[in-house]
């Protein structure tokens, strides 16, 4: 298959792409974990849990408009859908709709008034809508009409406070409160506007062909757009905590010379990034190739850590590749990775080479090698999701190499990492492979006992599609062991 060429279709089931999105996303990965989730919808479309999962990686990527679609989506057939509920809330507070978010932090509160997420979500709606119009015990929230499934919030002011302009109004800002919001940053807007006044300076172009006024009206427009979200949203040790580091990357940005190849790299690698979490492998692949190129000329004393930057750039080929269908390449690419790390005694970087390089096996359906990266990869884990992950994906690929007992045994390694950390998610990935196992071992009773404890945390998850997949399974089960 060409690099550039159409994508195949499902190759594995519904739930190792589910497995898969969920482990892209845990790693940052945002826009290839969505692809994973969206191959899994292919498959079943109404899937509940998945849509939730979705809609957590369009919000990590800013994209808010589509985790409300999917937050919505989820919540069709079942309007108390705790999960749905609060990913909705989630993505109305995104957007800005800080009113709104509060109303279903609320329902969601009265549902499940356990978890702690809807009462953290209640607190902070409560203090966006502070900071956008005052005081918490001059506004409250009323539910009415049908704005988002039913909820029209209405602000209720207190006679003694002054009516604030309703939300989405732009608030006149004044130096000084600008001044306040900005802090150290607000002498880098007033240096800016004063070289938007060198008319020879803004005609220039930088290196990538930019020209100079583009750039620092973009920097202007983005501290004013940070000034009235952080006057909106952010509580005071946020906004001291975000100027720092904004600080610390403008120091970076603005101090190192175009012509150093440690900025120069981590520039183009943050770029290969962005293209990668905004879904273009293509760009990123041609990014990747071309920084790949120049590194490759430089000797050590001039970029020290070279073999490193080396393979970081070989796995971002490898993953782009992947992205475009084209798995033999990628695998290549992830090897030369894995090579560099070993080399440089890299253990993240090796960690990283084994992951990308069983999936690209897994993917293609060579379970054996997959299995022997995967299992070089568990001494490097690193935290029992990470660990709950792994185990359960090479007992999936025992199971798909029908050796079922290995299967049990990874299985079990794989409930045991998510019991340590509660993830009852895992729980019942891991219960189900076990339940799966036991059943073609002939083990009757030891599978419906495992179905039975998948299918309790099915119903716990409200996950509908796996409540029902294991309620078939735990039929076929229960019949086998009648005869």
């Amino acid at each position: 298959m060409s690099e550039n060429g159409d994508r195949e279709g499902p190759k594995s089931s519904f739930t190792t792409y589910m497995a898969e999105g969920e482990q892209l996303f845990h790693k940052g990965q945002n826009a290839k974990a969505i692809e994973s989730f969206s191959t899994a919808l292919s498959l079943q479309p109404d899937d509940k849990t998945c849509l939730v999962a979705r809609s957590r990686c369009y919000v990590k990527l800013g994209d808010a408009e589509n985790a409300l679609r999917d937050a919505e989506t989820s919540l069709k057939d079942n309007k108390d859908f705790f999960k749905g509920l609060y990913q909705k809330a989630v993505a109305l507070y995104t957007m800005g709709d800080f009113e709104f978010a509060l109303v279903y932090y609320h329902r969601g509160h009265k549902l499940r008034p356990d978890l702690q997420e809807f009462r953290l979500g209640i607190q902070k709606a409560q203090e966006a809508i502070y900071n956008s119009v005052g005081s918490p015990s001059s506004v409250k929230l009323q539910t009415k009409g049908d704005k988002h499934n039913g909820v029209h919030p209405i602000h209720q002011i207190n006679p003694r406070k002054k009516e604030p302009k309703p939300h989405g109004w732009k608030i006149a800002k004044s130096e000084k409160t600008t001044k306040q919001l900005l802090g150290e940053l607000y002498s880098d807007k007033e240096y800016l506007e004063k070289l938007l006044q060198d008319e020879d300076l803004i005609k220039g172009k930088i290196r990538t062909g930019e020209h100079v006024q583009d750039l620092i009206e973009g920097c202007i427009s983005y501290l004013d757009t940070r000034t009235e979200f952080w006057r909106q949203q952010k509580p005071i040790y946020a906004r001291q905590r975000e100027r720092k580091l904004m600080q610390q990357q403008w120091n970076s940005a603005l101090h190192k010379p175009p012509s150093d190849p440690t900025y120069y790299v981590l520039a183009s690698l943050e770029e290969i990034d962005a293209g990668l979490s905004a879904g273009n492998p293509e760009k990123s692949l041609k990014k990747s190739r071309e920084v790949l190129k120049a590194v490759h000329g430089w000797s050590e004393e001039v970029l020290p850590n070279k073999r490193e930057v080396l393979g970081n750039l070989h796995s971002c080929i490898g993953n782009a590749l992947m992205d475009l269908g084209n798995m033999d390449k990628a695998l290549n690419h992830h090897k030369k990775d894995l090579e560099l790390a070993r080399q440089g005694d890299l253990t993240d970087s090796k960690s990283r080479a084994l992951d990308n390089i069983g999936r690209v096996y897994a993917r293609i359906g060579k379970f054996e090698q997959a299995i022997e990266v995967w299992e070089k990869k568990v001494p490097l884990a690193c935290g029992g999701l990470e660990k709950a992950w792994l185990f359960h994906e090479i007992g999936r690929c025992y199971l798909e190499l029908k050796r079922y007992t290995e299967a049990r045994c990874y299985g079990l390694h794989s409930f045991e990492a998510a019991d340590d950390i509660g993830d009852e998610k895992w729980q019942l990935n891991a219960s189900v492979l076990v339940a799966q196992a036991e059943l073609k071992l002939g083990n009757y009773k030891a599978s419906v006992v495992n179905f039975e404890k998948a299918l309790d945390r099915a119903k716990l998850l409200q996950d509908d599609s796996a409540r029902e997949a294991i309620q078939k399974a735990l039929r076929e089960a229960r019949l086998k062991m009648a005869h």
